[in-house]
C-alpha cells in the first residue's frame, strides 16, 4: 500500500486545467445540472478541432479521432438541421 501512496501524482494542476477549460461555458449559468454537463460533454466529444498541435487531428471531433469514423456535425446528431447560406 506505501508503494502505491509513494507512486501516485500528487497535484491539483489538472483538476485547475480542466476548470479553466470548462470556465467560459459556465458563465451564463448559475447552476450546472446533470443535463447541462451532458450536453455539455457530448458538444466538446463531437466538435471538431479548428486547430491542434498535430495537423492530421485538424477537421477531426475528438469522437472521430477514437473510433476512426466520420459523423454527421453535432447538431445534426442531436437532430437539428444546419442553416446553410444560400
Amino acid at each position: 500500500m506505501a508503494k502505491v501512496a509513494r507512486q501516485v501524482v500528487r497535484a491539483s494542476s489538472v483538476a485547475e486545467n480542466l476548470n479553466s477549460r470548462l470556465r467560459c461555458y459556465f458563465f451564463l449559468r448559475r447552476e450546472l445540472g446533470p443535463d447541462y454537463l451532458s450536453l455539455l460533454q457530448f458538444f466538446l466529444n463531437h466538435r471538431r478541432l479548428e486547430r491542434s498541435e498535430h495537423a492530421e487531428r485538424v477537421g477531426q471531433s475528438p469522437a472521430e479521432l477514437l473510433t476512426g469514423q466520420k459523423h454527421p456535425h453535432w447538431l445534426e446528431l442531436l437532430g437539428y438541421q444546419r442553416f446553410q447560406r444560400a
